[in-house]
């Protein structure tokens, strides 16, 4: 086996798409007897829409979603006020979506899993690792139930608490965002509309929170309760709680399908990879749920591993590629740690700096600016939607492969070629990763061919 993925979350099972469409034999595996049954995390973002639609996936999402709504406060059983919880951004040509999608993280794994087995893969339920050993060739992984498996590499995406991350010895730092505990649910209840997200403020800065979630009956509810508190999980539990900080009364709620306590807090890994284990999603970097850039994080962590480990073990790439992601994803991890706890306490406004858009990898060893005077698009950066010669340059970049804009041909095979970039690129010929970031940009083609090599691309 080429790669065992531990974890069927949405890291491990968009790695998995990722890595069947390019050939490589890897496997999901999870702990559980099912796809992880709660909402958790809702908010898919704009970069995040972009990856979806490479994978395959992006018209199932938006079907199963829905856009998040504005939020209404109340007080004392009336309504006090309204707001948008975002920051409106116009969308453009370069970027066609702006606004996060609210899908329950349940429906989002459902999709990514349907896929995932369309293209062939799978995911083995109730295999729960108990340790693993790693030599020059692979890694031996042990299962609770006595099997073992051996693969090439293994990706960790079993979450916070990754039995892989311990079995390889890796720290997490971190700090608490909030001392108070938290409390998350999905719930059906009457009495309100789905047409905002109540909130309903308490004292000392307490309060709870009923989000209608776009393409079910449900609403998922958030509580920031006092410092002290143990959250009661059970459907009692829940009506008490709606009972004392809102309007409602305790048999409105007529049903609890999931719940879960947590202390927010940071946490991001020492090292993203050790030998041949690597940790991705929140393996590798916990969030505070604030500004829903958890979820968000882990998928471009498997977008970036997966073009990657498939340079290698299909395309003949060197192994160095891979120090790459560590390289790459860990600072990009570190900022949204920072964005993530910003939101959090209310000094940052979710929108343009909460899209994801913006991010890339400017400093990155794979990133290559070769033009005199470089201007506009730059090595490192996001490779923009447009349009040239009538094709919308989403629809070339989809696939495993890289393209080539500004030149009539490819250099070599598995490089699809464009004879121009759009006006907005600015001058020069542009070479996209598979992941959809400029990895090269010069005044013309010379060169382009030796950085391809160096790639994997021959």
């Amino acid at each position: 086996m080429d790669v065992l993925i531990v974890g069927a979350g949405p890291t491990g099972l968009a790695l998995g798409i990722d890595l069947v469409r390019r050939g490589v034999d890897a496997l999901v595996v999870e702990r559980g007897d099912r796809l992880f049954p709660g909402s958790r995390g809702k908010g898919i973002q704009p970069r995040t829409q972009e990856v979806f639609e490479d994978l395959g996936v992006l018209d199932a999402i938006r079907a199963a979603g829905g856009p998040y709504p504005e939020r209404t406060v109340w007080k004392d059983g009336a309504r006090v006020g309204e707001e948008s919880l975002f920051e409106a951004l116009e969308a453009e040509e370069g970027a066609p979506y702006t606004e996060p999608w609210m899908v329950p993280q349940w429906r989002t794994q459902e999709v990514l899993y349907a896929r995932l087995v369309e293209l062939g893969g799978q995911v083995a339920f109730g295999r729960e690792v108990t340790g693993l050993e790693q030599d020059a060739e692979g890694v031996g992984v042990r299962f609770a139930d006595g099997t073992a498996l051996r693969a090439r590499y293994v990706v960790a995406a079993d979450g916070g608490r990754s039995a892989v991350r311990r079995a390889v010895g890796v720290g997490m730092a971190g700090e608490t965002v909030d001392p108070h505990p938290f409390l998350v649910a999905d719930v059906r209840l009457k009495g309100l509309d789905r047409d905002y997200w109540h909130t309903f403020p308490g004292p000392d800065g307490t309060g709870l929170a009923l989000c209608p979630l776009a393409g079910t009956d449900d609403f998922q509810l958030s509580g920031r309760l006092p410092q002290g508190t143990e959250p009661e999980l059970s459907l009692d539990g829940i009506r008490e709680l709606v009972a004392g900080y809102t309007h409602l009364d305790a048999g409105d709620v007529t049903e609890l399908r999931w719940a879960s306590e947590f202390r927010p807090r940071t946490g991001l890994a020492d090292r993203f990879r050790v030998g041949r284990v690597f940790l991705a999603g929140d393996a590798a970097h916990v969030h505070s749920p604030a500004g829903g850039q958890g979820l968000n994080t882990s998928v471009q962590d498997a977008y970036n591993l997966g073009w990657k480990l498939g340079a290698v073990l299909r395309d003949g790439a060197s192994e160095a590629l891979l120090d790459t992601y560590e390289e790459e994803r860990r600072p990009n991890a570190a900022a949204m740690l920072g964005l993530s706890t910003g939101v959090h306490r209310g000094e940052v406004r979710r929108g343009k700096a909460t899209v994801q858009l913006g991010l890339g990898y400017p400093e990155s060893s794979l990133s290559e600016e070769r033009r005199a005077t470089p201007s506009g698009v730059r090595a490192g950066d996001r490779a923009p939607d447009g349009t040239v010669g009538g094709v919308r340059l989403f629809d070339a970049f989809r696939g495993p492969h890289w393209t080539l804009l500004g030149a009539e041909a490819a250099p070599v095979a598995g490089v699809r070629a464009l004879p121009a970039a759009p006006k907005s690129y600015g001058p020069g010929v542009f070479l996209v990763r598979p992941d959809g970031y400029v990895g090269w940009a010069g005044d013309s083609e010379v060169g382009v061919g030796e950085y391809l090599a160096g790639v994997g691309c021959r």
